[in-house]
C-alpha cells in the first residue's frame, strides 16, 4: 500500500542537508539552552561589573571633559588612562597566585581578588564625582587612574573565573553572556549616564554644569553593588592547587616564567604570528572609539540624543551580534567568525566618515551606531573564545591576561594621537585611516586559521 508523503512536522528530509526539520530545529535549541545555565548566567552579571567602568573613563568621560571645554588634542592623550589594561600581565601572576590576607581564606583565590578590585573601582568612581575637571584637572585623573587599574585587576580574576567555570566547549556560550553583559553596562555607564547628567541638569543654566555629573557618577558607582554581591554569592571555581614555593626565585618561576615558556613551548614558530593578531585584531574599534564621542559633540548632538541612540538601537544590535556570535561559533567554527568579524568591523568605521558629512542627523546616527555594535558584538565574542582556546587552564590568568594586555597595547597607543590626528586632518580622514587599519588583520586571520590549536 502507498505511504502518505510526510509533511514538515512529519521529520520530512531536507533537500539540501538530508537532516530532517525537526532534527534541525531541536538541535539548535538545545545549542541556545546553553545560555540559562547557571555559569552563563552569572557571567552575564559579572561580564556587566566588568563593562561598567571602561566608559566612565573613557567614552562617556571625554563626552564630559568635551563639554567642560578641554580640548580633543588633550582628550587624546588622557586615553592612555587606560594603558593599565595593557600592562595588567605585569601583575596578573600576583593575581593568579598570591593570596590576600583574611579574605582568600573566606571566599577563595578568585572571589577575594574580584571583590577587591570591585571596592577599588566603585570608590574611584566616587573620587572622579566629587572632583571638577574644569577647575583641576589633575585630581580627575588621578581618580580614573584607579578605576581603570582597579577595573583592570577584576579583568584578571573574572577572565580566571570565567576560563575555570567551564570547559573549553562551553567558553564560546559563556564569552557570549559575559559580552553581554559588558555591552550592557557599557551602554548603561555610556546611555545612561548622559541620561542621568542630562535630567540633572538646572533648566536655563549654564550649558556645562558638574553637580549633573557629580549625580550620574556616583549612580555608576552604586551600579558595581549587583558584581559584588554575584561574587559573594558564587562558588569558587576549582583549580589546580598549587605547591608551596619555597623561596621567591622558584615562586617568580612558577608564576611569570612557566605560564610564558608553556604558550611558547605549545605554539613555537606560531605563537609570533598568534601574538600579532591579538595586539592588532581590535585596533579599528579602540583607534576609533577614543574621538567617538567628542565626535558626537562637535556634531551637535545632546546628551540625550547620544543616550536614546545607544541605549534603543546600540543595545538590541550589540546583543544580536554578541550572541549570533556565539552561536555562529559553535556551529561554524571560531576562526571563520574571527574572520567576518575583523571585516565588519573595519567597513563600519567608514559609516562613521558618511556620518560626519551628514552633520546633526539623528537617523544616520542610528544607522551608524546599529551597524557598528553588531559588528562589534560578533568580533569580540569570537575574539574571547579564540583567545581563551589558547589558555592553559593552569596559567589561565596569567596567559590571558598576557593576550587581553597585547589586544590594548599598540592600539591605545596609537588612540592617545587620535585628537592631534583630528585637530590636524579633521574627522572624515581619521574615520577612513581608521578602517585602513583594519585590513592587515584580515591577513592575519588567515594565516592564524592555519595554525592548529593545542
Amino acid at each position: 500500500m502507498k505511504q502518505p508523503t510526510p509533511g514538515p512536522t512529519d521529520g520530512a528530509p531536507d533537500a539540501t542537508t538530508g537532516k530532517t526539520t525537526s532534527t534541525s530545529l531541536k538541535a539548535w535549541l538545545q545549542t541556545l539552552r546553553v545560555y540559562l545555565e547557571p555559569a552563563s548566567l552569572r557571567m552575564l552579571s559579572l561580564g556587566f561589573s566588568a563593562g561598567l567602568p571602561l566608559a566612565l573613563v573613557f567614552g562617556t568621560f571625554f563626552f564630559w571633559l568635551r563639554e567642560a571645554g578641554i580640548d580633543r588634542t588633550t582628550i587624546g592623550y588622557l586615553s592612555w588612562v587606560g594603558m593599565a589594561y595593557t600592562f595588567k600581565w605585569v601583575w596578573s601572576p600576583l593575581v593568579d597566585r598570591m593570596p590576600i590576607p583574611l579574605l582568600t581564606r573566606a571566599l577563595g583565590r578568585r572571589r577575594s581578588w574580584l571583590v577587591v578590585s570591585q571596592l577599588v573601582i566603585a570608590g574611584g568612581l566616587v573620587g572622579m564625582a566629587f572632583n571638577n575637571p574644569q577647575l583641576a584637572l589633575a585630581p580627575a585623573v588621578w581618580c580614573a587612574i584607579a578605576v581603570a587599574f582597579g577595573s583592570a585587576t577584576q579583568d584578571i580574576a573574572l577572565d580566571a573565573f570565567r576560563i575555570e567555570s567551564a570547559d573549553s566547549e562551553h567558553q564560546a556560550a559563556l564569552s557570549a553572556t559575559y559580552l553581554a553583559g559588558y555591552r550592557l553596562a557599557m551602554i548603561w555607564s555610556g546611555a545612561g549616564a548622559l541620561v542621568i547628567a542630562a535630567r540633572s541638569e538646572v533648566p536655563n543654566a549654564a550649558l556645562y554644569q558638574h553637580s549633573a555629573w557629580q549625580v550620574a557618577y556616583l549612580v555608576m558607582a552604586a551600579s558595581m553593588l549587583p558584581g559584588l554581591l554575584t561574587v559573594l554569592f558564587s562558588k569558587e571555581p576549582v583549580h589546580r592547587v598549587l605547591p608551596a614555593s619555597r623561596n621567591a626565585v622558584e615562586w617568580l618561576r612558577g608564576a611569570l616564567v612557566e605560564p610564558f615558556a608553556d604558550f611558547l613551548t605549545r605554539y613555537g614558530k606560531h605563537a609570533v604570528l598568534i601574538l600579532a593578531l591579538i595586539a592588532i585584531y581590535r585596533i579599528s574599534d579602540v583607534v576609533l572609539g577614543i574621538m567617538a564621542y567628542p565626535f558626537f559633540v562637535d556634531l551637535g548632538f545632546t546628551k540625550e540624543e547620544v543616550a536614546a541612540v545607544s541605549k534603543i538601537y546600540g543595545v538590541i544590535m550589540t546583543l544580536v551580534g554578541a550572541f549570533a556570535g556565539g552561536v555562529l561559533a559553535l556551529r561554524m567554527g571560531v576562526m571563520r567568525v574571527l574572520m567576518l568579524g575583523a571585516a565588519l568591523s573595519a567597513a563600519s568605521n567608514l559609516l562613521y566618515a558618511w556620518l560626519s558629512s551628514r552633520g546633526h542627523d539623528l537617523s544616520a546616527l542610528v544607522f551608524v551606531i546599529s551597524v557598528d555594535n553588531l559588528a562589534g558584538g560578533i568580533a569580540t565574542s569570537a575574539f574571547i573564545a579564540y583567545m581563551s582556546s589558547l589558555t592553559n587552564v593552569n596559567y589561565s590568568a596569567t596567559q590571558y591576561a598576557l593576550f587581553s594586555s597585547m589586544m590594548l597595547l599598540l592600539p591605545k597607543f596609537l588612540a592617545g594621537y587620535s585628537g592631534l590626528f583630528v585637530d590636524n586632518f579633521g574627522y572624515n580622514s581619521f574615520f577612513i585611516a581608521t578602517a585602513l587599519l583594519g585590513l592587515p588583520v584580515l591577513l592575519l586571520v588567515w594565516l592564524a586559521s592555519r595554525v592548529k590549536i593545542a
